[in-house]
C-alpha cells in the first residue's frame, strides 16, 4: 500500500513549502507572495533564531490569508500550557519542537480538537525512526529537523545544519502521515533533498535569510529550485 504522504505529495508537482522564522507582517507578505503554503512563527525558545512576541504572532496569524497555514512553534511540553499559549496566538497549527509525551499529546487534542499538531523529530540517528513512528500515531504530521534536545542548552530548530537524509527517507517510508523536511535546506541542496527524502513538505529558515531578514530573492531561488527538483 503506498505511503499516504507520498500519495498526497503526488497531487502536487513539488512539495509544499513552509517558510519559518517569520518576524514581521512584511516578511509574511513576502513568503505568501512567493507561494508559501505555510509560515512558521517562533515563540519563546531556549536557543535559536526567529523568536517574536506572542502578540506579534497573533497579529501575523490573523493577517495571513487562507489557505496559507500558520504554525505556532512552541517549546512547551505541558498540554495545559500549550493550550493557553495557543489561545493567545490563534494559529491554524501547532508545531511541537520538543518531545511531547503521548499522554500530553492526547490532552492537547482534547483541549484543542480543531487545531493541527505537527511533532518535530530531531534526526540524530537510526533511533529517530522508531521515535517518528510512535509520534505519527498521534500527530497530524511530522517535521524532521536537525536540533539536539539533549544539549546543555536545548537546540530545538533553526540550526542551519543538514542531518542524515537516509534516516529521513526511512521515516517517510515508514509513516502514513505527511512529513516535512527541515534542517539546512538551501537553493543549492533542495533538489538533492527532495530526491533523497521525497517529503510532503519543505521547511526553510536560515537558507533564505540575509542580514537578519527574509530575502525575497533567495526565497524565489529556493522556490524555483524546489519546483524543478520534484
Amino acid at each position: 500500500m503506498p505511503n499516504a504522504s507520498h500519495h498526497r505529495q503526488g497531487i502536487h508537482a513539488s512539495p509544499r513549502l513552509k517558510v519559518c522564522c517569520i518576524s514581521s507582517l512584511e516578511e509574511a507578505r513576502i513568503a505568501v507572495a512567493a507561494g508559501a503554503d505555510a509560515i512558521g512563527l517562533v515563540s519563546s525558545m531556549p536557543s535559536g533564531p526567529g523568536v517574536i512576541a506572542e502578540s506579534l504572532i497573533a497579529e501575523i496569524a490573523a493577517s495571513t490569508p487562507p489557505p496559507v497555514a500558520t504554525f505556532l512553534l512552541t517549546s512547551l511540553t505541558d498540554a495545559a500550557a500549550i493550550a493557553e499559549q495557543y489561545a493567545r496566538c490563534r494559529t491554524t497549527t501547532i508545531q511541537l519542537v520538543d518531545h511531547v509525551a503521548a499522554d500530553e499529546l492526547i490532552r492537547v487534542r482534547r483541549f484543542l480538537p480543531g487545531v493541527k499538531l505537527v511533532q518535530v523529530i530531531h534526526v540524530r540517528g537510526p533511533s529517530s525512526v522508531g521515535e517518528a513512528i510512535a509520534a505519527s500515531s498521534l500527530a497530524d504530521a511530522l517535521l524532521l529537523d536537525s536540533g539536539d534536545p539533549s544539549a546543555a542548552v536545548k537546540e530545538l530548530g533553526g540550526t542551519g545544519r543538514v542531518h542524515d537524509w537516509s534516516v529521513s527517507a526511512q521515516i517517510t517510508s515508514a509513516v502514513a502521515k505527511p512529513v516535512f523536511l527541515a534542517g539546512g535546506l538551501t537553493p543549492g541542496n533542495v533538489r538533492s533533498a527532495i530526491s533523497a527524502v521525497r517529503p510532503f513538505g519543505l521547511d526553510i529558515c536560515s537558507g533564505v535569510r540575509e542580514d537578519g531578514g527574509l530575502s525575497a530573492s533567495k526565497l524565489r531561488a529556493f522556490v524555483t529550485a524546489a519546483q524543478s527538483g520534484g
